[in-house]
Order: structure tokens, then sequence, then C-alpha cells
């Protein structure tokens, strides 16, 4: 019975079985089926579509030519418009042409005309001219010999009796003009100018290309130039500067044309001393920091001199060449004090006139600001200063100020003539400069050696330290009028020929005596 069980449950198994594998092998056929009649479908509708597509593509295709037929229609109208209007115009054109053409035959028919008369005219005229000249010449020979000149004498008479009537009148308004404004013009310049110097007045140094340290002993000096000179030879070469050890007990000069190269010097040699170590390697360390403090000091200087003055927005490096002039002197005054001066002064008188007093004391401050730079660099302190001037982005104002401060360019603004006048003022007050003897001594022998060169100068005297010439001229060959002309033309030779600071002012004396005897 167990047997016949299972057997029958096998017979279930395979049935069932047997039975899954038809059921898929009907789906898989019906599958098939149902796809076969989707392709199909889609097949005809493709076709369809395909048809509709070429329909309408044939539909567009006709639109599109019906389209552009029109607008070639439509464009070839257009041009054969504008072709009509340009022919035309064309038309037009040519009509005026032949017009105008027509305007200059007629006109160069009357100018041709014109030409036959004036040609006829012009033989008229050089046949009156030719009798004129003949007449002249008969009239100017009956004058020479009527007044016994030549044609050349009387021109030469006559030039020079109108030279002298010229110079007369010349000479005679010009006193006439400065006796009208010398007055008003002289008391308004001196009020400003006093008061300008009385609220500045500035210290002076007379430092010139020397510095002297002093040694605490002789032994010192030893010390000071090394074993075969190796320490004075490197301070030499770390500075620049030329030291001299003489017979000065107690002391050595430090010799130098750059003031801050002399000063690092001085400083350097200073420290070596106190510290009492001075070998190659400590002055060389000793060197690097004096320049340190050097250099600080320049920037304080440069910084203070700008606050004192009330100057702001001035570039860092100009105001680093504005601390360098702390070293420098012209004629033993000192640059730094002198700039500040000028500045100060520049901005009292600006004031007096209604000027902008800033932009004056801005360029009093920089106009020697050429000065701070050392000797090799090529050029005058004018065109120096005005390129650094440029450089550093300074107005134009103030770069005219400095290029027209010594009379190098034509002074164009009143700011230029307000610093101008304030060097000088700065410059050529008492004690404010100096110069050696030799150099004072020939320029008052070229000052008189210049007034003695015109006519009629009998004496001529330097006084006043060379800021007053006094010329005495001759009564009977130099008349009042004439010593207008002496005085004027003798303060241009000085200031073309002779350097000098400040102003020289020219006094001509004449004197007329007239000596009678009582019997």
């Amino acid at each position: 019975m167990g047997f016949i069980r299972e057997y029958a449950l096998i017979l279930i198994i395979a049935g069932v079985a047997v039975g899954a594998l038809l059921g898929i092998f009907i789906g898989m056929a019906i599958r098939k089926k149902v796809g076969e009649a989707k392709i199909g479908s889609a097949e005809s509708e493709a076709k369809r579509l395909v048809e509709e597509g070429k329909k309408a593509a044939e539909s567009a295709k006709k639109e599109a030519l019906i389209e552009a037929k029109e607008e070639i229609l439509q464009q070839r109208n257009e041009a054969e418009r504008e072709l009509k209007e340009r022919r035309a115009e064309i038309t037009r054109n040519e009509r005026r042409i032949t017009q105008k053409e027509e305007n200059i035959d007629k006109k160069a028919d009357a100018l041709e005309h014109k030409n036959e008369l004036l040609d006829k005219k012009i033989k008229e005229a050089e046949v009156v001219q030719e009798q004129v000249q003949t007449v002249l010449t008969q009239q100017l020979k009956r004058l020479e010999d009527i007044s016994g000149l030549s044609v050349e004498d009387a021109k030469a008479e006559l030039m020079q009796r109108a030279e002298s009537g010229i110079r007369h009148e010349l000479a005679q308004r010009l006193d006439e003009l400065e006796a009208e404004y010398k007055d008003s013009a002289d008391e308004k310049a001196r009020n400003i100018i006093s008061l300008a110097i009385q609220r500045c007045a500035a210290d002076h140094v007379a430092e010139t290309t020397i510095s002297v340290v002093p040694l605490p002993g002789e032994e010192m000096k030893g010390r000071i130039i090394g074993r075969e000179g190796r320490n004075i030879q490197k301070l030499e070469t770390l500075t620049g500067v030329e030291l001299i050890i003489d017979d000065t007990p107690e002391a050595i000069t430090l010799s130098g044309f750059d003031p801050v190269k002399r000063e690092i010097a001085r400083l350097s040699l200073e420290k070596l001393i106190a510290d009492g170590r001075i070998h190659p390697a400590r002055i060389e360390e000793m060197v690097e920091k004096a320049t340190r403090e050097v250099e600080a000091t320049v920037k304080q200087a440069g910084e203070r001199a700008t606050f004192e003055v009330g100057i702001h927005g001035i570039s860092p490096d100009l105001v680093k060449l504005l601390g360098r002039l702390r070293y420098r002197t012209s004629y033993g005054q000192n640059v730094l004090k002198h700039s500040i001066e000028v500045a100060f002064i520049s901005g009292m008188i600006a004031d007096e006139l209604g000027v902008d007093s800033t932009i004056a004391k801005r360029a009093g401050l920089l106009h020697d600001i050429g000065k701070a730079f050392p000797h090799d660099v090529e050029g005058s302190h004018v065109q120096i200063g005005v390129n650094a001037a440029k450089k550093f982005k300074e107005s134009r104002e103030v770069v005219h100020a400095i290029e027209a401060h010594h009379n190098d360019v034509e002074p164009k603004t009143i700011i230029a003539i307000i610093v101008q006048a304030a060097d000088a003022i700065s410059a050529a007050r008492p004690g404010a400069r100096r110069e050696d003897l030799e150099n004072y001594i020939k320029r008052l022998e070229k000052l008189e050696e210049i007034a003695k060169s015109f006519d009629g100068v009998e004496k001529a005297f330097a006084i006043q330290a060379g800021r007053e010439l006094r010329v005495m001229v001759k009564p009977e060959d130099v008349n009042d009028n004439g010593m207008k002309l002496i005085a004027h033309d003798m303060a241009q030779k000085i200031k073309n020929e002779v350097k000098y600071p400040g102003q020289i002012k020219i006094n001509v004396i004449r004197e007329s005596r007239a000596v009678d005897y009582a019997k």
C-alpha cells in the first residue's frame, strides 16, 4: 500500500510539472501573438505618419516657394524704384554741373578781360614810376647840392637825432613812472616784508665741510689708526669720510662734502671712543648703528619741519629728503632752518596779499629740496629739486615755484614770486649767511669793475658788505635822465655776470656845482 501511495504521489507531481510546462509554453505563444499584433499596428501607424509628414512637407515647400517669389518680386520693384530715383538724381547733377561749367567759362572770360586791363594799367604805372623816379633823383641831387650832405650822411644824422630823442623821452617817462608808483609801492612792500621778518627769525649754524671729534687722550689716536692703519682705513671706507689726524691735541677732524656721511662718521667715532673696543668688526657694527640713528634723526627732522610749518600730505620719501637738509649748510646758513623760515615768510606775505598761504608755505618749504641730494647727482639743485617734486606728485604751482626761485625760468605765478622774495629775505638779512674773505673781496671788486665800465662814471664804491653799489657820474657827461638808464643797464649787467645772495642796490649820484667869486 505504501508503494502504491508513493507511486500515486509521483504521478501527481509529474502531472503538475507537465501542466506547468504546458502553461509556460502556451503563455509564450500567446505573448508572441500579442507582440506581433502590436508590431503590425506600429508599422501601420508609422507609415501613416510618414505619409502625413510628406504631405505637410510638400505643402510647406509650396508655401515657401510662393513666399520667396513674392519677396523676390518685392525686392525687384524696390530696386527698380531706387534705380529710377538715382537716374533722376544723376540727371539733376549733370544739369547742375553743366550750368556751373557755363558759369565758370563766363567768369574765365571776364577774368581774362580784367587781366588784359590790369596789364595795361601796370604798364601805365611803370611809365609813371619811371617818371617819378627821374623827378625824385633830380630832387635828391638838388637837396644834396643845397645841404652839402649825401643821402647816407643824412640818414645817419636823422637816426642819431631820433635815437637821442627817444632815449631822452624814455628816461623822462621812466622817471615819471617811478615817481608815480614809488611811494605807495615802497611803503606797502616795506610793511609786508617788515611784518614777515618781525614774525619769523630763525637760528643759523656755521658748519661747513668738517666736523671735530674730541678725544679723551693722545693715546686714543693710535688706537683709532690701528695696526698698519686698518682701523682708520675701515672707518673711512665704510663712511666715505676722510679722518685727519694731525698735531691738533686731543681731537680728530672729519672732512667730507656729504654732511650725512660726515654725521654718521662722527657718531660712529664717538661710540667707538666711548666703548673703547676699536677693531674692524666693532667699527662695522658701530657704523651700522650710527647709520640707523642718523636715518631716524633725518626722518624726525623732516616730520618736525612739516609739523612746525603746518604742511601735511607730503610724500614720506620727500619728508626724508627734507630731513637731510638738517645737515646741509649754504654760506654757513642751515638749509633746513632756512627752508622753514622761507615757508613762514612766504605764508605771511601770501596772507597779506590774499593768496593761498598753504601752497605758498609748501613751495617755500620745498624750494631747496634739491640740496638734499648727494654731490654726485648731476644738475643744479634747482633742476634736481624740480625732478624730485614731479616724481613725488607735487602740484604744478609748487614745481614752478621751485624752478623759478633763482630765475632759471621766468616766474609766472604769484606763488613763485612770493617764494623768490621770501628766499631773498631769508638769505640776505644780516647774520644769515657768511662767505669766505677771498670770494667776498672778489665780488666787491667785480661790482666796482662793472660800474666803472660805463661811460660817464667817475667813481664807484661797493659798500654795506656788497649790498649797495654807490656810483658817482660826471655831471657834464650824464644828465638827470641819463642817470636812470645807467642805473638800469648796470643792474642788468650785474644780474648777468655776478653771483650774489639777496639783492644789490645801485645808487647813481650826480652832483652839479656853481662857483663864483666876489671881488
